[in-house]
C-alpha cells in the first residue's frame, strides 16, 4: 500500500496558499500549513476534507527560529517531508524607487526570498536524511522573476533571485533525489490582485483593468507538478491569465 505523502505549504492561511493546501489534501496529501496568522490558518483547516490529516503551525518565514520550530513539529507529528510548496510572499507600496525605505525593501527580501531560503535548507537537511530519500521543493516564483511592473523593485529582485535559488536546489539536490521546480503565476484571482478590477499602473503610465484567473488551476497545476516521481520534474512553468500583458507588459 502507498503511504501518505506529507506537503508543507507556506503561506497556507489564504490565495494561492490556500487554494495549494486544500487541493493537496483534496488529492490524499497529509498537509502541514504554515503562516504568520494563527486565525488564517484555522480557516483553511475549516475548509479541509473531512478526515484529512493537517497541521496547523503559525510561522514567520522570515525567522529562523521560528522556521526551526515549524520543522521540529513537522518531524514530530509526521516524520518526514515528501514535498514543500514554498508560496509565502509579501510586496511593497508601488512608489519610484527613491521613495523606497531601506525597512520596505528589506520585509519583502526577508519574505520572498530569505524566508525560501530558510524552508528550503530546513527542507533538505530532512529529505537528505530520511528513508527513502529525497522529495520535492516547488518554489512560488512569479512571472516578475522574468519581466517587471513599473515601481516594483523590492518584489522583482526578490522574484529574480527566486528564480537563481531554484536552479541551485535542482543542481545541489540532484545526488540526494530532491526535485526543485519553480511555479510562475501571472493574475490568480486573489488579495493580492484584487486590485486589478480597479487597474493596474502599465510601463506607458495608464491604469488599465487587467484579467485574473481562478486560483484553482494554480492549485491544479501545483498538485501536478507534486505527482511526478522523483525521476521527472517540470523545472518552470508559466501559469497566467491568457489576456494580461506580460510578454512586453503590453
Amino acid at each position: 500500500m502507498d503511504r501518505t505523502k506529507i506537503a508543507l505549504v507556506t503561506g497556507a492561511g489564504s490565495g494561492i496558499g490556500q487554494a495549494c493546501a486544500l487541493a493537496l489534501l483534496h488529492a490524499g496529501y497529509a498537509v502541514v500549513l504554515a503562516g504568520r496568522r494563527p486565525e488564517a490558518l484555522e480557516r483553511t483547516v475549516s475548509l479541509a476534507p473531512k478526515d484529512s490529516a493537517c497541521l496547523a503551525v503559525p510561522t514567520d518565514v522570515r525567522d529562523e527560529s521560528s522556521v526551526e520550530a515549524l520543522f521540529r513539529a513537522l518531524r514530530e507529528r509526521f516524520g518526514r517531508l515528501d514535498l514543500l510548496f514554498n508560496n509565502a510572499g509579501a510586496g511593497a507600496p508601488q512608489i519610484p524607487v527613491e521613495d523606497l525605505s531601506l525597512a520596505q525593501w528589506s520585509d519583502v527580501i526577508s519574505v520572498n526570498l530569505t524566508g525560501a531560503f530558510l524552508c528550503a535548507r530546513a527542507a533538505f537537511r530532512l529529505m537528505k536524511e530520511q528513508r527513502p530519500q529525497g522529495g520535492r521543493i516547488i518554489n512560488n516564483g512569479s512571472i516578475s522573476a522574468h519581466t517587471p511592473r513599473p515601481m516594483s523593485a523590492p518584489y522583482t529582485a526578490s522574484k529574480h533571485a527566486i528564480a537563481g535559488l531554484t536552479k541551485s536546489l535542482s543542481l545541489d539536490g540532484r545526488a540526494h533525489d530532491i526535485a526543485c521546480g519553480q511555479i510562475d503565476i501571472g493574475n490568480a484571482a486573489s488579495a493580492m490582485t484584487a486590485h486589478m478590477s480597479q487597474g493596474a499602473l502599465q510601463p506607458d503610465g495608464s491604469w488599465r483593468e487587467e484579467p485574473t484567473m481562478d486560483v484553482r488551476h494554480v492549485a491544479d497545476a501545483v498538485v501536478h507538478m507534486a505527482s511526478l516521481p522523483l525521476s521527472s520534474n517540470v523545472q518552470f512553468l508559466t501559469l497566467m491569465a491568457t489576456k494580461m500583458p506580460f510578454i512586453g507588459r503590453g
